[in-house]
């Protein structure tokens, strides 16, 4: 699918961002529609559907996180959220929302163009769990248990296993510290980020080549994590 088939939704209450993004995007191909609010995103999605929404945080009416909250419950379209600068706490509110990702500003215009490429990339599945995950340098078989990195078996503890293939599931994703936490350890275990510094720094060091320089398992920091499965 060519970049003229694929929509973009543009949420910003800001003239100027929502000026820059148009002329951008439109000129790299994409099918754009702006939006000055949530509300008026909604709308707009009632009649049109975009295969990914940027938005805004700090919006009138309905701001970013209750958009991101109300596109979650219909729909599972990629959300990548515009942050300013110490806006951390919104960030990952955004993230553990439904958000997928999250571009700073003042941004590149190649850092979004390539966020929503990685995002076009990914195409999440209707409602079924995948059994096994096969993606760059991994293979990993949720019945079997079993995980292979470049072709080397690794041997992992069952939270292990858990937390990887809840990451691989979401590759290219940034996912929160307590979004982890809530699926790996439970819903008790939100305010136990400890536990989530143990296990990531454990399955470096077995999936890794360097994980003093992690490839795989990346940090986002103050936000969570992201899994890139290699080339």
């Amino acid at each position: 699918m060519t970049n003229n088939h694929r929509r973009i939704l543009v949420v910003d209450d800001e003239p100027q961002i929502t000026r820059v993004l148009r002329t951008t995007l439109s000129a790299q191909g994409y099918d754009i529609r702006v939006a000055n609010d949530g509300e008026m995103a909604l709308e707009l999605m009632k009649n049109w559907t975009p295969h990914v929404v940027v938005t805004d945080l700090a919006m009138p009416n309905l701001d970013g996180i209750n958009l991101c909250r109300r596109i979650r419950s219909v729909s599972q379209v990629p959300i990548i959220v515009l942050s300013v600068r110490g806006q951390d706490r919104s960030k990952v509110e955004a993230l553990d929302a439904g958000a997928d990702d999250y571009v700073t500003k003042p941004f590149s215009m190649n850092e979004l163009l390539a966020r929503i490429r990685a995002q076009l990339r990914r195409t999440p599945p209707a409602e079924e769990q995948p059994s096994t995950i096969t993606a760059g340098d991994f293979s990993i078989d949720l019945e079997a248990r079993s995980v292979k990195v470049a072709g080397r078996e690794v041997h992992l503890t069952p939270k292990e296993f858990d937390l990887l293939f809840y990451l691989a599931k979401r590759a290219g994703k940034v996912v929160t510290h307590r979004t982890l936490l809530a699926a790996v350890w439970g819903a008790n275990s939100t305010e136990q980020p400890e536990y989530l510094r143990v296990f990531v720094g454990q399955l470096r060091k077995k999936i890794e080549l360097d994980p003093s320089a992690p490839k795989y398992l990346l940090t986002e920091p103050w936000v969570g994590y992201r899994f890139e499965p290699g080339s």
